[in-house]
């Protein structure tokens, strides 16, 4: 029981950093019809300037942890963000109106662009980095097994749930949720009634980006070490969470993020490590056969 118990604890942390990649993957699908396969790329750019700014802290000599992290999340999400905004201004605005194709090549391309430059910029090598919040609460001790939630673990399960909580109130109680609930309907429509489709796209990039961004930073507090190669995998899994959800529900996207990560976890757990994400495919595989939508998803309705 412990050893499950400590597993749950495990998938549900890796999980919520899947779903917070997810969810961008799931607000660009659902608003333009586009897989943005450059959002993995986002949230490594993420971990790489999260690193970066721990650095520049711990040179000018910035020790107190709290305030730290505090500078840390909101620079990482303000430069992200600039990354997303540039990458939908410059890569995918001006083929919204060309074939889907253009756009997945496109997008597919920028990912490898991105890949490259921050290699050329940071090299291939990995980045480690010390940890910077320590200790935990025993929660659960059987003969010598003991079941820990770790202090970051903690940090990472409120910080996500309180974007999701604010994501929530702006999507549903803000002007600009509005806007995007009307360009999810109809484009065309949302135009003529007055709402500035292209802010509303690039604000919907920058939120993603935000959101992976700090994806990132938890990915770099929990495992100490990234490099340029981390956005790939990370993405595949997180599209992955965002269609076994259902692309286009944000619920879903968390639920699907939240489910990959309990799969990685017990699987690791209980069976061989190495065919972890064959085990996360295969179930994603088998859903799909009986709710091709996701899990949240609803099917799509032809405008005719």
């Amino acid at each position: 029981m412990g050893y499950f118990l400590q597993q749950l604890i495990n998938g549900l942390t890796l999980g919520m950093i899947y779903g917070l990649i997810a969810i961008g993957y799931t607000l660009v699908y659902g608003i333009i019809g586009m897989i943005n396969f450059a959002h993995g790329e986002i949230f490594m750019i993420g971990a790489f300037i999260s690193i970066i700014t721990f650095l520049v802290l711990g040179l000018i000599g910035l020790g107190w942890v709290p305030l730290a992290l505090l500078i840390v999340l909101l620079a990482t999400m303000l430069l992200t963000s600039v990354y997303g905004w540039a990458l939908e201004r410059v890569a995918y605005r001006p083929l919204r109106h060309s074939p889907r194709l253009a756009a997945l090549i496109t997008a597919i391309g920028m990912s490898i662009f991105l890949q490259n430059y921050v290699q050329l910029l940071q090299g291939a090598r990995v980045k480690p980095m010390q940890p910077v919040i320590s200790g935990s609460f025993r929660m659960l001790r059987e003969g010598d097994f003991v079941v820990n939630l770790s202090y970051l673990q903690i940090l990472i399960i409120v910080l996500t749930v309180t974007l999701m909580a604010v994501f929530t109130l702006v999507i549903g109680r803000t002007a600009l949720g509005r806007a995007q609930r009307a360009c999810q309907q109809d484009l065309g429509m949302a135009a003529l009634l007055g709402i500035d489709v292209d802010r509303t796209i690039s604000l919907t990039f920058i939120i993603g980006a935000a959101l992976a961004s700090v994806a990132g930073l938890m990915f770099l507090l929990n495992y100490g070490v990234i490099d340029f190669y981390i956005g790939f995998l990370a993405g595949i899994k997180a599209f992955t969470a965002a269609v076994l959800g259902g692309i286009g529900s944000l619920p879903g996207a968390m639920l699907g993020g939240l489910l990959i990560g309990l799969i990685e976890a017990f699987w690791s757990a209980y069976f061989t490590v190495e065919y972890k994400d064959v085990a996360a495919f295969s179930i994603l595989v088998l859903v799909l056969i009986f709710r091709p939508t996701g899990l949240l998803g609803k099917p799509d309705i032809e405008k005719v």
